[in-house]
C-alpha cells in the first residue's frame, strides 16, 4: 500500500523505474522520501523577487518553504525535517515539486490545500480567503497513538509537522532563543531572586533544531551555560556558526571550565560532547566529594516527544553504537532509554534537593521519565504535575496570560537592511508604549524585549532569512505591524514582510503537558482554543494558516496552529493585520481568563475598554468555599 500511495505521483511509464528505488527507500528507512527528487539547486530563501508567481502572498510562501529547507536551517534538510528529530515540511520531495508548482500557479481567486504534506490542489476562493490551508496529523482521537502513526508515515498518509516546520515558519533556532532567554533571567528572578545571572551556572541538553538555541540563550542572560549533546554534528554546527563559544568532550575540562567561569563571573557557553546523564552524574559526583553545589539552574532539551526513534539517546552506549541498536532491535533500544531516563532523573533529584532549580521544558521529559518509572511524582497533584514544574506552570505561563508570545517578522527582499529597519520600528514602539502607560508587569515584559531587540543585533543571531522574533502582546503586535507596512508603503522597507509566530503562544496551542499546563478548571485536555483560533485566522485576514496534531511533547498530546500574514504596504494589508492579530491574541487571553487566571482577567478587561465591540463573557468566583462542601 505505501508503493502503491507514493507511485500514485507518477504516471504509469514510469512506474516501473521508480518501484524499485521506492520498495529499497521503505526497507532501510521506513518511509519513502523519494530521493531521486532532492533538488539540485541551493536551497535557501532567495529574495522574494527571484520566485517565479503571480502573487507576491505566493512568492513569501516559496521562500518561506524553502527557508525551512535551507540546510543551515534545517536539522535533516534530505529528509525534508525542520527541527524536533522528525518535524516536517513535507513527506517526500515530490510534494516539494508539486506545491512549488501550484504556488508559481496560483491567482488571488485561488486557495491551495494541504493534507499532511500532500497537495490536495488549487480550488477556487476569493482573495480575502488565506492563499494556503494546511493541515498536518489530523487523525481521528481514538488512532492518534505512536505505533499508529509510525504506520500512517510509512504509508504516506500522515505526517509530523512540528510547529513551525510543517506551517512553513521557522525562522532558525533564534526562534526559541529569545524565548529561552526570558525563560532563563525569569527563572532567575523566581528561583534565584536575582536580575544579575552572572556566576549562575544552567546546566541543559540538546544542541538541534530548537535545542541549539540554549547556548546563545545562555549568554545573553549572562550565565555560565554547559549544555550536552551526543550528536557531534549538532555541536560542529552551532560552534561554527558563533552560537556556542566553546566544545570538549573531557568531563574534567568542563567541570574547570565551569568552576572558573563561575568564579569569575564569565558569560559562557560550552557544549558538552557526550551524554547529559554522565554530566548531571558527574556534578552529583562533584557534590558528594566536594560538598559543592556547581549548578543552579537545570532543564533538558532532548527531543523526548520522540525517545524510541532517536529524540533520546540512552548513556549505556555511544552516540553510533546506539543509532545501530535502534535500527537492528528497536525494542532493546526502547529499555535501555527507559532505564537513561531513570539514572537522569535519579541524578537531578540529587541536586535539586540541594538546591538546585529544574524545570521541564515543555519537550515531554517528565512524561516520559514517569512512563519509565523515573521518581518524578507530585503527591497529590493532578496529573498535569510532576515534582518539577513545566516552564509554563512557573515562568511563560503569566507572560502568555499578559497576552505576550513569540511575534515574529521575515524580511522577503533578503536585505538585513530592511531587517535593522523593522527592528528600530518594532522598539520604537515599545517605548513609546511605555511613554503612554502601562502596567508594571507589562512595563517589565516590554523592557525585557527592548533590551532583546538591542541584544538581537549584536549576537549574530539570523540563520537562513532576514527574521526577528520578538515576545509581544496584543496592543504591541498590532502597532509594529502597522508601523512596518506604512515603511512598506513609503519604501523604508524595500518589500513585503511576512508576520507570524510560534505555536507557542497565547492562542496558539492546546498542550496539557506545556502551553495549557497553567489551566486548572479540568480543560487542559481540550483543544477548542487552538481550533478556534486556526479558524479565526482563516477568515480575518491570514495569508495562510495550519493545524498540526503533534509539536513539542509529541504525537496525539497535543494540538496547535499558526499562521503567516502578508504584508505589502497596502490599506487591506492593514486592516488584516489590525483585525487577524487581534483575535489572535485575544482568543487564548479570554480562555485563560475563564480559567481563573487573575493576569488574563486583568488583560481582556483591558482590551475590552479599548474596543467596544469586543464582549468577553467574565467568571464569577466562588466567594464562599464552605459552599461547595456543603454541597457534597
Amino acid at each position: 500500500l505505501a508503493l502503491r500511495n507514493a507511485l500514485r505521483y507518477f504516471p504509469p511509464e514510469i512506474q516501473k523505474k521508480l518501484v524499485l528505488e521506492f520498495a529499497e527507500e521503505l526497507r532501510l528507512y521506513g518511509h519513502i522520501y523519494m530521493y531521486r527528487f532532492f533538488p539540485d539547486i541551493e536551497m535557501r530563501a532567495y529574495p522574494i523577487k527571484d520566485y517565479p508567481c503571480k502573487t507576491k502572498s505566493a512568492a513569501a510562501i516559496m521562500l518561506m518553504i524553502m527557508n525551512n529547507l535551507d540546510p543551515s536551517v534545517a536539522q535533516f534538510p534530505q529528509e525534508l525535517v525542520t527541527y524536533g528529530g522528525n518535524g516536517q515540511v513535507f513527506s517526500n520531495w515530490a510534494q516539494f515539486w508539486l506545491v512549488m508548482q501550484y504556488l508559481s500557479e496560483m491567482t488571488e481567486e485561488q486557495t491551495l490545500v494541504m493534507y499532511s504534506g500532500h497537495p490536495l490542489g488549487l480550488f477556487p476562493s476569493h482573495r480575502y480567503a488565506p492563499r494556503l490551508i494546511i493541515t498536518n496529523g489530523m487523525v481521528i482521537p481514538n488512532y492518534s497513538t505512536r505505533d499508529e502513526y509510525e504506520k500512517m508515515f510509512a504509508l504516506g498518509v500522515t505526517m509530523y509537522g512540528q510547529m513551525t516546520a510543517g506551517s512553513y515558519c521557522y525562522i532558525g533556532p533564534q526562534g526559541i532563543v529569545h524565548g529561552t532567554v526570558l525563560t532563563v533571567l525569569n527563572a532567575g528572578r523566581r528561583y534565584l531572586k536575582a536580575e544579575d545571572l552572572s556566576g549562575k551556572v544552567f546546566v541543559t541538553s540538546g544542541l538541534g533544531g530548537m535545542s541549539g538555541a540554549q547556548a546563545k540563550a545562555a549568554v545573553i542572560a549572562g550565565c555560565v551555560g554547559i549544555i550536552a549533546e551526543v550528536d557531534e554534528a549538532a555541536l560542529l554546527k552551532r560552534y561554527k556558526q558563533g552560537w556556542l563559544m566553546e566544545i570538549s568532550n573531557n568531563l574534567d575540562h568542563c567541570i574547570a571550565r565551569l568552576r572558573d567561569a563561575r568564579k569569575n563571573k564569565i558569560a559562557l557557553s560550552l557544549g558538552y560532547h557526550g551524554n547529559v546523564v554522565d554530566l548531571w552524574e558527574r556534578l552529583v559526583y562533584e557534590l558528594d566529594t566536594t560538598g559543592e553545589l556547581l549548578v543552579d539552574l537545570g532543564s533538558d532539551q532532548t527531543s523526548c516527544h520522540n525517545p524510541f526513534s532517536g529524540g533520546y539517546y540512552p548513556v549505556q552506549l555511544g552516540f553510533e553504537e546506539a543509532k545501530q541498536l535502534l535500527s537492528t532491535n528497536p525494542g532493546k533500544f526502547r529499555t535501555m532509554v527507559q532505564e537513561s531516563l531513570r539514572r537522569h532523573v535519579a541524578a537531578i533529584n540529587r541536586l535539586a534537593d540541594k538546591g538546585m532549580f529544574f524545570w521541564d521544558y515543555g519537550n515531554a521529559f517528565l512524561l516520559e521519565a514517569q512512563r519509565a518509572g523515573a521518581d518524578v511524582e507530585k503527591k497529590g497533584a493532578n496529573k498535569t504535575e510532576f515534582r518539577y514544574p513545566s516552564y509554563v506552570q512557573h515562568i511563560m505561563g503569566d507572560i502568555f496570560s499578559l497576552g505576550f508570545g513569540p511575534f515574529r517578522w521575515v524580511c522577503t527582499s533578503g536585505d538585513p537592511q530592511d531587517l535593522a529597519t523593522a527592528d528600530s520600528i518594532a522598539m520604537s514602539v515599545l517605548e513609546d508604549s511605555i511613554r503612554q502607560g502601562v502596567s508594571t508587569s507589562v512595563k517589565q515584559q516590554y523592557h525585557d524585549n527592548i533590551r532583546w531587540i538591542r541584544e538581537a543585533g549584536r549576537h549574530s543571531l539570523v540563520v537562513g532569512s532576514q527574521a526577528r522574533i520578538l515576545y509581544s502582546d496584543q496592543r504591541g503586535r498590532v502597532s509594529i505591524a502597522m508601523a512596518i507596512n506604512r515603511a512598506i508603503s513609503e519604501g523604508r522597507i524595500k518589500a513585503p514582510v511576512v508576520l507570524s509566530r510560534d505555536h507557542h503562544d497565547v492562542s496558539g496551542t492546546d498542550s496539557p503537558y506545556r502551553e495549557t499546563s497553567n489551566i486548572y478548571d479540568g480543560s487542559a485536555f481540550c483543544a477548542d482554543m487552538a481550533v478556534q483560533n486556526f479558524v479565526g485566522d482563516a477568515f480575518r485576514g491570514a495569508t495562510w494558516v495550519a493545524l498540526h496534531n503533534g509539536g513539542g511533547v509529541g504525537w496525539g498530546e497535543v494540538i496547535n496552529g499558526g499562521f503567516g500574514l502578508v504584508l505589502d504596504g497596502s490599506t487591506e494589508a492593514e486592516e488584516r493585520a489590525k483585525m487577524m492579530l487581534s483575535w489572535d491574541v485575544s482568543n487564548g487571553v479570554a480562555r485563560r481568563c475563564w480559567s481563573g487566571n487573575d493576569y488574563a482577567y486583568e488583560t481582556i478587561c483591558q482590551a475590552m475598554k479599548e474596543n467596544v465591540t469586543l464582549k468577553v463573557t467574565l467568571p464569577q468566583k466562588v466567594v464562599d468555599e464552605d459552599i461547595l462542601e456543603q454541597a457534597l
